[in-house]
């Protein structure tokens, strides 16, 4: 399920759950997956309540452990604007690069430790699923900090009451 709590120009909700589904697919994820997009400011408070960092982030991944529930993911729609102006294609793409991101944080994969292995993966990926230039290949070229895994909020879901 997408939640399009800041809307972006140009995007579709329908095709970024659609894409989702396929990316979740081709990781080999089981499990439902709720992905908010939401402000910076929300985005932040995430970070600094599950990671101790008071700084705003793109993405934030928050595995579970509900049977049949593989996480939640949350998304900074102001960061993923920026940074779509920045590298130069749309805040629909964007959206879906950090959505495989954090899907395959959701999956286990940690670049911070994992020796490339996420990078690797990402990058098959990326190319099978027709997306441009990911954000570890972006954060090892500009030395700006990437995405990170954090630690289980409540339920995205369970915050709008649809998850009991």
């Amino acid at each position: 399920m997408i939640l399009l709590e800041y809307k972006t120009q140009a995007v579709n909700p329908r095709a970024l759950s659609l894409f989702a589904a396929k990316a979740r697919r081709a990781i080999g994820l089981s499990g439902d997956v709720d992905v908010r997009i939401t402000s910076s400011r929300e985005l932040r408070n995430l970070n600094r309540r599950f990671r101790r960092k008071d700084k705003p982030t793109d993405v934030l991944s928050f595995p579970s452990a509900i049977p049949g529930v593989a996480g939640d993911i949350a998304i900074s729609g102001e960061i993923a604007a920026a940074s779509a102006a920045d590298v130069g294609h749309s805040p629909e793409t964007e959206l879906k690069l950090l959505i495989l991101h954090g899907l395959l944080h959701l999956a286990g994969y940690d670049h911070e430790s994992d020796n490339g292995e996420m990078q690797a993966r990402e990058t098959k990926l990326r190319q099978q699923l027709g997306l441009p230039t990911g954000l570890i290949e972006r954060t090892n070229t500009t030395g700006k900090p990437g995405p990170r895994k954090a630690g289980r909020p409540p339920s995205i879901s369970k915050q709008q009451g649809r998850r009991k």
